[in-house]
């Protein structure tokens, strides 16, 4: 007999009644039932109920043991007495009658307890992260982890994509988030950086004649921390391709993306089609470029409404007089609501999003009534309706202020409205690709053109034609769309991606539309000039989120409870302890002496 198991926890079914077995694993739950001891015995695969009365020769054992005491079960596998089958377990139809127990592992006082879902603090759940990762969900949701990678995998070289790895330690970018930075002991003064993502790594690697490249790429960033982003590092498919238009990059990505999540939802439905919705578009019926696309809800522009001469609302004839505009947001059958739902989502729009409110119109008839009704005549409040495509029972809010802060706050009032009126289909999985982002936007306070997103995208009309362009014209600068895309599920962005400026002359006119001297670009980029230079295909790639991915297969909304061993908000490792101070000694080998705030 093996030393430590003929069997896993999970193993044994009716079809194993009269063998002798052996179980390891850990006391997950310990019962006594009237001087009978019930253990339920957990390892990796499972749970089984050993059984251990005073006519077991292991019985004094057994009254020792403790939760999360490791130990080793020797017994015959018998059926349960009638009616105490548990039809959730896989082993609920038999039990372990105990003839011999060895204490492999004890266990002192838990900090928290595995067994149960109860929450716990933050910094207790990540010191004693392997006691936290022992609980069921997120055991569960660790190794449902690593079947996904293992999925994206398959499907990658499936499409004849070949996975290379790039290097960690590298060269500081100039752009992007802060750079965590690695002192060369052998070039004193010099340092090295964790890559931010593989970006110029992966474009290298098409330059030297590789066609379709993809990686389960570990990313390093110095930024603060959010519920969907990881403080420190984190992991992402990455993937790139020679000789591709936008749409070749969304038909090798989409069929992986619609077969991972297909695979492991569990039956809900996901996109049979990825729709394209263009960046002005996306601002414009839903507030934001990451729409969540299972909310019906469509924001309406309802600027030019109440521009009418008729309409005597000066709060927002003045927002619209100083370049302002008004959005719609509907909200079906809100009629039904009590005059205080009303007023909650006014004083939401006013301390969670700093605005001077939501105005509302509520049609309970063909007559509207509200706080601002009385300011719309009939009939534009009947093109209000129209264009909000909403009837009897129905109200619209609105969002008056400057484009982008009406956007935001029509966007958030779009995805809480529809929250609090149940009209989001939660089990399902909504796709869509972002596309045709600007590709410059105006600096209002430096009175410039700046990149609107990647600068190192190409702009999205002929080379000659971009060539041509004046720089001196702005109207004309600022329509320019860029390759560019993101790709967006049920409100979660999960990666940006382009089609590659690999043209130096386009990227030398690019940069100084944007007011940097060639002498900049040269600097800072001139590596991936060089290359550019030296015979560069035509490529882009994109570069999904392996934790956001995974986040909303398992329904969690913390990347934190799909990270194996995550750090906290301030980007320590509570369990090892890091970051940590070093010896003088290791300074001394760096060259480095430390100059701290003080305290």
């Amino acid at each position: 007999m093996h030393r430590y198991r003929t069997h896993t926890c999970g193993a044994l079914r009716a079809s194993d009644v009269g063998k002798e077995v052996r179980l390891s694993g850990w006391c997950h739950r310990i019962r006594d039932h009237g001087g009978v001891l019930f253990i339920d015995l957990r390892d990796h695969y499972g749970v089984t109920q050993v059984v251990a009365d005073p006519d077991s020769p292991a019985f004094k054992t057994a009254e020792t043991l403790r939760s999360e005491w490791v130990v080793r079960v020797d017994g015959r596998v018998r059926e349960r007495p009638a009616g105490t089958e548990n039809p959730e377990l896989p082993t609920g139809a038999v039990e372990v009658y105990v003839s011999d127990i060895e204490v492999l592992g004890s266990a002192g006082e838990l900090p928290m307890p595995v067994f149960g879902d109860q929450e716990y603090p933050e910094d207790i759940r990540l010191k004693y992260r392997f006691l936290d990762l022992r609980r069921e969900r997120l055991h569960q949701n660790i190794v449902t982890r690593g079947h996904v990678i293992d999925s994206i995998r398959r499907r990658m070289k499936d499409q004849g994509f070949i996975e290379f790895q790039t290097p960690i330690l590298t060269a500081s970018s100039p752009e992007g988030a802060r750079d965590y930075l690695v002192p060369s002991r052998l070039h004193p003064g010099k340092f090295y950086a964790l890559p931010q993502a593989p970006q110029q790594f992966k474009q290298l690697i098409m330059i030297a004649g590789f066609d379709r490249y993809f990686q389960i790429a570990p990313c390093f960033r110095d930024e603060d921390a959010r519920a969907d982003r990881s403080p420190g590092e984190f992991y992402q498919l990455d993937l790139e391709m020679s000789f591709v238009t936008q749409q070749d990059v969304f038909d090798a990505v989409e069929p992986v993306m619609r077969g991972v999540f297909e695979e492991f939802a569990a039956g809900k439905p996901v996109s049979p089609k990825f729709p394209l919705v263009p960046y002005q578009e996306a601002m414009l019926k839903y507030g934001s470029d990451k729409p969540d696309l299972r909310n019906p809800l469509v924001i309406a522009d309802v600027t030019k409404e109440f521009s009418e001469a008729s309409v005597t609302f000066n709060a927002f004839r003045n927002v619209i007089k100083a370049g302002g505009v008004v959005r719609a947001i509907p909200a079906p059958g809100a009629a039904r609501q009590p005059r205080s739902w009303f007023d909650k989502l006014v004083e939401w729009a006013r301390s969670d999003m700093g605005a001077a409110g939501l105005g509302y119109i509520v049609w309970e008839g063909e007559e509207g009534k509200g706080p601002i009704a009385k300011f719309v005549p009939p009939d534009v409040q009947q093109a209000l309706r129209a264009k909000g495509g909403i009837g009897s029972g129905d109200c619209l809010f609105f969002a008056a202020d400057k484009p982008a802060a009406a956007a935001k706050l029509a966007g958030a009032a779009r995805a809480k409205i529809g929250e609090e009126l149940g009209l989001i289909d939660k089990d399902r999985f909504e796709f869509c690709w972002i596309v045709d982002f600007p590709m410059y936007e105006w600096n209002e306070e430096e009175k410039r053109i700046d990149f609107s997103h990647n600068p190192f995208s190409m702009p999205n009309m002929s080379p000659e034609e971009f060539l041509a362009l004046d720089p001196a014209d702005r109207e004309r600068i600022l329509s320019i769309k860029a390759i560019q895309y993101d790709i967006v599920c049920n409100g979660v962005e999960l990666s940006s991606g382009a089609i590659r400026n690999h043209r130096p002359d386009i990227m030398r006119k690019a940069f100084a539309i944007a007011g940097y001297d060639e002498n900049v670009l040269e600097q800072k980029f001139g590596g991936m000039l060089r290359a550019l230079s030296l015979g560069a295909p035509p490529h882009g790639g994109i570069a999904p989120g392996i934790d956001r991915i995974v986040m909303l297969l398992c329904g969690e909304e913390n990347l934190r409870e799909v990270v194996l061993f995550p750090m906290n908000q301030r980007a320590e490792d509570l369990m090892m302890g890091a970051p940590s101070e070093v010896s003088p000694k290791q300074l001394r080998e760096l060259h480095i002496r430390l100059a701290l705030p003080e305290k």
